[in-house]
């Protein structure tokens, strides 16, 4: 495939920006001026300031006396570019890589390869770009080509068509001047100085000649004009590997249309990803409105899943948050986190599938759509002494357990996060307790069974061991306590309650 850019220049971005802000200023003249060893010299200028002579590095005091009435506006660092990424943002429903044009701040590139024929053609493509901006209120001018460097020449400084033919790029640079190169100044007076104004007159003297004269950058913006030095663009957004684009016919407000939309998608998307032994972990829906505002709603999964019918359910459910508006034009569905699919092995007999049965994954699956995966938790058994150690928490359904649960001994149904402290009187040491006090409540005890001593890991800290006891009070309530250290140790031994059994 043809690789093809476009250029998007912003004749008068800030000035643009401010009267979409203030229309009242489009009787008035004004600059933006920013402080410069001491003097406030103009960034940018409103038509009607340009016209009357306040121009961009001159003075702001110059300006003044030259154009009455002139209101001067203070710039920020780093707006113009603010402004540019908000405006890319935007242009992506046109194109996957968009990125801001740095040399001079003031326009995008794009590359838009595949991506006209969903608009009818490049000219449309181009028609559509240029009139939705400047219904926006901003001043744009844009061009098709094979380079970056040629379609930001051809926006810039072109008179012909802005939508170059493939391998077009030599013919259409020949009677623009040097400065559609995107040369720095003191190449460009050197230019003027020997009588270069268009590249045709220097486009065919030898590359050595103009090396010795211009230097290495001059040949390498020359090259990339051309197409034999390839450019790479910083995208603003890091396109996913698996993406999908349905733009609309007519604007899209109905949950029908929505369901139908997705199908799409994920129909185009699924087989793609399962060509690679891929699948969606994560996935986010875009939808691009009239106004100019993006709604979006993301689904997960616990394993990788190329399921066309399984990811719609998931999405199906999102449907209710997303607010059409006048209407949607636009749907990109892209897998931000995608996952190795696990093929599972084919048995004749299966007992207990468990949790790597699909149907059980699906399940989770459409409850963390409708509750929140955060709600949802896993344990695993963890090589740890201390029982309030001894679990792990996961998110994952894949994940397998380092060690087993232990079934020797009887466990409480609930465990307390912290053990609690409670007043204790036993008879003799190593006893069970005959009563125990706990929040204000005494409990006489009737049953008991124990000890169990649990060690501290004596490779993680120093303390002492546990000494634990199952003891049941006379209303058949049964509690897990243990005595921490020994009776007549130098330190003081302390009893703590630990869990409840059903």
């Amino acid at each position: 495939m043809q690789r093809r850019f476009v250029s998007i220049w912003f004749r008068q971005l800030l000035a643009d920006w401010q009267l979409i802000r203030r229309p009242e200023l489009a009787e008035i003249p004004f600059v933006f001026a920013a402080p410069d060893h001491g003097r406030m010299i103009i960034t940018a200028s409103s038509p009607l300031a340009a016209a009357a002579g306040a121009q961009r590095g001159m003075r702001a005091a110059d300006a003044k006396a030259i154009c009455a009435g002139l209101e001067v506006l203070d710039d920020k660092p780093g707006r113009a570019k603010k402004l540019l990424q908000g405006l890319g943002e935007w242009c992506i429903r046109y194109a996957p890589i968009v990125a801001i044009d740095e040399f001079g701040m003031d326009g995008l590139l794009m590359e838009v390869s595949g991506c006209p024929h969903l608009w009818g053609g490049e000219r449309p493509y181009l028609k559509d770009i240029v009139s939705r901006l400047k219904s926006k209120g901003y001043t744009v001018r844009a061009a098709i080509a094979d380079t970056p460097g040629a379609a930001w020449a051809i926006s810039r400084y072109g008179t012909i068509t802005p939508i170059i033919e493939v391998n077009g790029q030599a013919e259409a640079l020949l009677p623009l001047p040097p400065e559609a190169l995107r040369l720095d100044e003191i190449v460009l007076a050197r230019l003027r100085k020997l009588g270069f104004y268009q590249i045709r007159s220097f486009f065919n003297m030898p590359r050595s000649v103009l090396r010795r004269r211009f230097g290495e950058e001059f040949l390498l913006r020359l090259a990339q004009a051309l197409g034999t030095e390839a450019e790479a663009l910083l995208p603003i957004q890091v396109p996913v590997a698996f993406q999908q684009r349905l733009p609309c016919m007519e604007p899209i407000r109905t949950r029908t249309a929505i369901e139908i939309a997705i199908t799409k998608l994920l129909e185009s998307l699924c087989p793609s990803m399962q060509a690679e032994g891929k699948g969606l972990r994560k996935g986010v829906l875009t939808g691009y409105r009239l106004d100019g505002k993006l709604v979006q709603v993301s689904i997960g999964t616990n394993a990788a899943s190329h399921s066309v019918s399984h990811l719609f359910k998931l999405f199906q459910l999102k449907i209710d948050q997303i607010r059409p508006g006048l209407g949607i034009e636009l749907f990109i569905l892209e897998v931000t986190k995608p996952g190795d699919v696990e093929l599972p092995q084919e048995t004749i007999w299966t007992e207990k599938p468990g949790l790597d049965d699909n149907s059980v994954i699906r399940l989770l699956d459409r409850v963390a759509g409708k509750v929140g995966a955060e709600v949802i938790r896993r344990y695993l058994p963890a090589t740890r002494y201390w029982p309030e150690r001894s679990v792990s928490n996961t998110t994952s359904i894949t994940a397998k357990k380092d060690t087993e649960w232990r079934m020797d001994m009887p466990r409480p149904t609930e465990l307390l996060a912290t053990p609690a402290p409670i007043e204790v009187m036993a008879l003799i040491p190593d006893h069970p307790p005959r009563f125990f006090r706990y929040n204000g409540v005494q409990h006489q005890v009737v049953k008991a069974d124990g000890p169990e001593r649990i060690e501290r890991e004596w490779w993680l800290d120093e303390g002492e061991h546990r000494d634990y006891y199952q003891v049941e009070d006379d209303k058949g309530r049964r509690y897990w306590l243990f005595r921490s250290g020994h009776y007549g140790s130098e330190k003081q031994f302390k009893w703590f309650i630990h869990g409840f059994f059903a």
